[in-house]
């Protein structure tokens, strides 16, 4: 109460500290009420007695060689003796002061319960993080906190010579469950643009398009996170999970818009256009789509009004869900109708023509995967490596490569993006080996892709 109490409360994010546990100090006059009667005195003459012993009087000011001096008398009690010698009546000239009447000793207030840890009784405290903080901070900032605080703690020295201190244990720590709660969603997250960007690359079968509509998804959740800070919404788990939600229709937003600037490029009056007329292709391609896109997700925000006018309990809850998706609607459809067309025209406008800087290029790049794989101790950086030597033997090997290098392209790709998804998921669990569970994701991709494309 007067040294921990005060040094927590001073860490910033922190509302209070309540104690909680242990005994609170205070004197105790057991009154002896045959000593009362004895000197015909009542028990409000002692209570107020004890009052009047235990205040500052101030007497108003003194003026002493033109200067003012503020009189006040200190009455506050230190010690049982202060209380003792208190006067409470006065007979006959003779003072009847309170050891006359009663026995006053230190003891503990009565208290309504105890704190418990592992079968023995400790003293505790309860922080309480200040509304908005955040509270993963405020418990970091504590326990820093706790560290300066340790050496001025009580100490004592033991018979056998040992110095034993009190010292600060943590009883209940929220920091497990945060960084658990945390770990949860991004594993989901992870999981959820992993198979987005599978489902990209097999649906519109290019790997320009397939990086240009997965790149709308860190943007447009980092977007979506902007705005949760300025708007002032928690990026709690129901929060969070509207972003998950909405990662789905924030990749349909990407795919409508680049494979249908690819259905026109692929047109055969279209092919090989440059410049200006590019411009204009893509420009007229992403018109074509804007409206019917617009309207979609409109639609999709219009449906949340009745969440956004949500009061008290169900509003705390569901409200946070709704603005974040339609935050990171909003934002995908934003990057979807202002930056992706750009980046487009700079995808498919650029088209190397040297050989000298295209061999260069791809012998950097399959360097580069050999230097990745090194450093990073894996194998799988080597997958740059093979599009480089792909890309070498291309123009060797015409016949063999020529043909299908795309496809081996999009292969390798696709390889390591299943095997990336296998290491986070396991999905037949830790028990069997990483091969079993690629082969498992593979055919349970293979099946659901293959009815998606049915469809």
């Amino acid at each position: 109460d007067f040294y921990v109490k005060y040094g927590l409360n001073a860490v910033e994010g922190v509302s209070e500290v309540a104690s909680v546990g242990g005994y609170v100090q205070e004197y105790q006059i057991d009154v002896n009420p045959e000593a009362l009667k004895a000197y015909r005195i009542g028990l409000d003459k002692v209570a107020s007695a004890v009052k009047n012993s235990n205040r500052d009087i101030g007497a108003q000011t003194v003026e002493i060689n033109k200067a003012e001096y503020l009189v006040r008398g200190l009455g506050y009690v230190k010690s049982i003796e202060d209380l003792e010698n208190a006067v409470v009546a006065v007979n006959s000239n003779i003072p009847i002061l309170i050891k006359d009447l009663a026995v006053v000793h230190l003891g503990p207030a009565p208290r309504r319960g105890v704190l418990d840890k592992g079968g023995a009784e400790v003293v505790g405290g309860v922080v309480v993080a200040r509304y908005g903080a955040n509270p993963l901070a405020v418990i970091n900032q504590v326990k820093e906190k706790i560290k300066v605080l340790a050496p001025g703690l009580p100490t004592k020295v033991l018979k056998d010579g040992t110095v034993s201190r009190v010292t600060i244990v943590p009883f209940y720590d929220r920091t497990q469950l945060i960084h658990e709660t945390i770990g949860t969603l991004e594993t989901a997250l992870s999981h959820e643009i992993l198979i987005s960007i599978l489902v990209v690359i097999v649906l519109v079968l290019n790997l320009r398009a397939s990086i240009l509509i997965s790149s709308l998804l860190p943007v447009a959740v980092l977007m979506t996170f902007v705005v949760m800070r300025y708007t002032g919404i928690d990026a709690n788990v129901v929060a969070l999970s509207g972003i998950a939600i909405a990662i789905g229709v924030m990749v349909d937003v990407g795919i409508v818009f680049v494979e249908n600037i690819i259905r026109h490029l692929e047109l055969p009056e279209n092919k090989g256009k440059k410049g200006k007329a590019l411009l204009e292709l893509i420009h007229c391609s992403t018109v074509e789509v804007s409206g019917a896109i617009t309207t979609a997700l409109a639609t999709t925000v219009v449906s949340f009004l009745p969440v956004f006018f949500m009061e008290n309990a169900e509003g705390k809850l569901f409200k946070p869900l709704a603005f974040t998706k339609t935050f990171a609607l909003s934002a995908s459809f934003i990057l979807g109708i202002v930056v992706l067309p750009t980046l487009a025209y700079w995808f498919f406008a650029t088209d190397i023509k040297k050989e000298k800087t295209k061999k260069i290029g791809n012998i950097s790049l399959a360097l580069a995967g050999v230097v990745f794989a090194i450093y990073f101790g894996m194998w799988l950086p080597l997958a740059l490596t093979l599009i480089g030597l792909k890309n070498i033997f291309h123009d060797q090997l015409p016949q063999k490569i020529g043909k299908y290098t795309t496809e081996i392209t999009l292969g390798i790709v696709l390889t390591v993006t299943v095997f990336l998804l296998t290491e986070e998921w396991r999905p037949l669990g830790h028990g069997n080996n990483l091969l079993v569970n690629f082969f498992f994701t593979v055919i349970l991709l293979g099946l659901i892709l293959g009815v998606l494309m049915t469809i």
